[in-house]
């Protein structure tokens, strides 16, 4: 993991907001999953989960499950070798297509989501005599993919179409599962599908990928602690099932590669109290980051706060102290005695603030009653785990502000600047004025 040390340095020398990418980090974490899993499947990664972690994992031998035409061009952008694409997505546009074949020489592997996308793609690979490989996406119960049914009836007719060969299902049914069982029962069923197709069309799979949506843990004492235990239990998993025997297997994942990797600084702007809350309005907001699971701001994502001096203040410490005060005041509470509370930490007091960033919203809240030492204008918030989704979920455009700088370390490559701070109303006004 980077440094605080490290990440102090970047933020004062490059300014906030400000997104880094830990590319130590993510090189390790796809070692030890490889080590969990085994050498013997295949990792996807779910770029939408974060883009600009690309040109990294291009180096990690990992296959990139891409499902949209912009995300294709950052594959090109990047050199992504073409084989280790799997072409998602539920809208593919001819023009999109022939422009993998004609242009790109076909990528790895296409999915199928509909009966239409199957003739759209049979199509093409046949008016030009290329044969690739495919895979049906199993429907979860929503729009993506397709039911048994409908798989059915491509497989027993796929004799037809000799410039499609089907190799297997994928089926990705959502993310954070905390549950085994629910997994389990996925693949229970998956493996079931793939028997009926076996035993009524002769059909021998290749391929079985899977998205088993391990969970990342966000908030609280958990988040310091995120580990492999779920991935250990998923891989004890595979070898009960047999599934190593039957397919080759490969996991596709986002979240949970992504996350960890991530790291975002934010710096106070402003501090008022209104009706006896303390705010203090920091110069990014929620318009750069989105914790999956966070509702109202009430609960608290991994951090650490560092003053104007830069003394770091660790997060996990901080909300110990605050959490163990609020205990003491239930139990004074309910034995009827008074209580006065103690919030400080080595001698130091702390503060509950609410911390809002700088959009005019009242939705803009990132977090209520975090504990910090009495803040300063300038003081810096870093928040942890924010490798997946936030630097594209973040509602960017909405009220014309700055977006954040994003920057990349490694320790033999030193720090990259991926996309400088960038003003959102040149996007928000006309081209021409």
């Amino acid at each position: 993991m980077l440094s605080i040390d490290k990440i102090i340095e970047i933020a004062k020398k490059e300014g906030t907001p400000l997104y880094i990418w830990d590319k130590d980090g993510l090189a390790n974490r796809i070692q030890t999953m490889r080590q969990i899993l085994g050498d013997d499947v295949d990792i996807a990664y779910a770029m939408k989960a974060n883009p600009f972690l690309v040109d990294t994992m291009k180096g990690l031998d990992t296959k990139f499950e891409v499902c949209s035409p912009g995300e294709f061009a950052i594959c090109e952008r990047e050199k992504v070798d073409m084989k280790n694409i799997v072409l998602s997505g539920v809208n593919k546009e001819r023009a999109d297509v022939e422009h993998t074949f004609d242009d790109c020489g076909c990528v790895g592997i296409y999915t199928i989501e509909s009966l239409d996308q199957y003739a759209l793609i049979d199509d093409v690979a046949s008016s030009r005599q290329k044969k690739v490989e495919i895979l049906l996406r199993v429907t979860s119960g929503n729009q993506f993919g397709m039911d048994q049914e409908t798989i059915e009836d491509i497989v027993k007719d796929r004799a037809k179409h000799p410039y499609t060969e089907i190799i297997g299902i994928q089926c990705y049914s959502g993310t954070q599962k905390k549950k085994m069982d629910i997994i389990a029962k996925e693949l229970d069923w998956l493996d079931s599908i793939l028997k009926d197709l076996k035993e009524k069309y002769a059909f021998e799979a290749k391929e079985l990928e899977y998205g088993p949506g391990l969970s990342i843990e966000y908030f609280g004492d958990a988040a310091y602690e995120n580990n492999y235990d779920s991935l250990k239990e998923f891989a004890a998993l595979l070898e009960e099932k047999g599934l190593k025997k039957k397919y080759h297997l490969t996991f596709e994942m986002g979240r949970y590669i992504a996350a960890l990797s991530g790291i975002y600084v934010t710096s106070i702007a402003d501090i008022k109290s209104n009706a006896g809350i303390k705010y203090c309005v920091v110069d990014g907001g929620i318009n750069h980051v989105n914790y999956y699971g966070q509702a109202l701001a009430m609960k608290v994502p991994a951090y650490d706060y560092v003053d104007g001096s830069g003394k770091v203040y660790n997060g996990r410490k901080l909300l110990a102290v605050r959490d163990g005060q609020e205990a003491k005041a239930k139990e004074a509470k309910k034995a009827g005695l008074d209580f006065t509370e103690d919030l400080s930490l080595d001698g130091i007091s702390l503060e509950r603030c609410t911390i809002v960033g700088s959009l005019c919203t009242v939705a803009d809240v990132l977090v209520k009653n975090l504990p910090i030492p009495a803040p300063k204008k300038d003081d810096m918030i870093v928040f942890y785990n924010i490798g997946a989704y936030s630097v594209t979920e973040g509602i960017y455009l909405f009220l014309s502000r700055k977006m954040p700088k994003i920057s990349a370390y490694s320790e033999e490559g030193g720090l990259e600047i991926y996309r400088d701070f960038k003003n959102s109303y040149e996007i928000n006004s006309r081209q021409e004025v």
